[in-house]
C-alpha cells in the first residue's frame, strides 16, 4: 500500500517505520520535511520511506494515518484539502489536557468529528488504544493483543485490518464509526491504568472467545 503518515511523532513514526520495513511505501508528512528529527526517522524507517509536506503526503497516500495531538487535529485535517478516495485511519484520542477524561460528549466521538472535517475521506478508527511502545513490539509470549477498529465502509476496514494484523495484533471489527464512542473511552482506560494506576506502559488487552 501507499501509506501517508499525518503526524510523525511517537505513534505515527512507529507505525510508519514498521509498515515501511514490511514493504509498504510510506510518506511521513511534516510542516517541515527537512528537519533533523525527520532525517533520523527516515534513516530508521529505511528505503521504503520518504518525507513530504502534509498536503503532498495526503495526495500520494491511498491510506492515511492521522496521529496528531487532538488540539491541532481539526486545523491539520481541514488543511489537507480534498481527500476523496482516501482511507483515513483516525488514531487520535480527544483527551483533556490533564488526561482526566475526553473532550467530547457521550453522543459523539473524535472519529465522527474527524469524518466531518476530512472532505471526501472514508474514516476508520484504529490504533488509539495502546501506546507506541506496544505498537513497536506487540509480543506477549503466546498471547496476541487486540486492536479494535470501526468504520462504515467494509473495503476500508479490510485494508485497516490487514495493516493491524501485519503488525502482530488481532484486529477486531467493532462495527460502525459510532462505535468510536466506546473505543475512545477504552483508550482512556489503558492510559489510566498505565499512568494513574502505576501499571506502566507495557500492558495491552486480549480478546477471548469460547
Amino acid at each position: 500500500m501507499n501509506i501517508g503518515i499525518i503526524g510523525s511523532g511517537n505513534v505515527g513514526g512507529t507505525l510508519g517505520t514498521r509498515w515501511a520495513k514490511a514493504g509498504h511505501a510510506v510518506t511521513f508528512g511534516s510542516r517541515d520535511p527537512g528537519t533533523p528529527d525527520m532525517k533520523q526517522l527516515l534513516a530508521r524507517a529505511g528505503s521504503n520511506a520518504h518525507a513530504a509536506t502534509l498536503q503532498d503526503t495526503a495526495k500520494c497516500g491511498d491510506v492515511l494515518l492521522l496521529a496528531t495531538p487532538w488540539p491541532v487535529t481539526k486545523e491539520v485535517v481541514q488543511g489537507l484539502g480534498d481527500l476523496t478516495g482516501k482511507v483515513l485511519i483516525d488514531a487520535t484520542n480527544p483527551l483533556l489536557p490533564d488526561l482526566s477524561g475526553l473532550a467530547v460528549g457521550a453522543n459523539t466521538s473524535g472519529a465522527e468529528q474527524v469524518a466531518g472535517w476530512a472532505r471526501g475521506a472514508t474514516v476508520v478508527k484504529a490504533f488509539n488504544t495502546v501506546g507506541s511502545n506496544i505498537m513497536e513490539n506487540p509480543a506477549f509470549g503466546a498471547d496476541q493483543p487486540v486492536l479494535f477498529f470501526c468504520g462504515e465502509d467494509a473495503g476500508a476496514k479490510g485494508k485497516v485490518k490487514q495493516l493491524v494484523d501485519e503488525l502482530g495484533f488481532e484486529g477486531v471489527d467493532a462495527g460502525p464509526l459510532t462505535q468510536a464512542r466506546l473505543i475512545e473511552p477504552f483508550a482512556l482506560l489503558w492510559i489510566s491504568l498505565a499512568f494513574k494506576a502505576g501499571l506502566g506502559r507495557e500492558i495491552a488487552f486480549q480478546f477471548l472467545r469460547r
